[in-house]
């Protein structure tokens, strides 16, 4: 929500450059990749992205 509204603000800004700035966790809810500086730009493996989108997945069946 709040990333949405910084979105929206930034783009009624005419005329001048603007940004939006998240602070983000890298990985976050993969537990073999969040906060690993080594994965920055890297592609997982097939066994890799099968393991990461199944912890993605729990973690969204979780939140509802």
């Amino acid at each position: 929500e709040e990333l949405t509204k910084a979105y929206d603000e930034a783009m009624t800004v005419k005329g001048k450059p603007t940004m939006v700035i998240a602070k983000t966790v890298k990985g976050k809810g993969v537990s073999f990749i969040e906060n690993q500086v080594d994965w920055h730009g890297k592609a997982p493996n097939d066994e890799e992205y099968k393991k990461a989108m199944a912890e993605l997945e729990e973690a969204e069946r979780r939140l509802g």
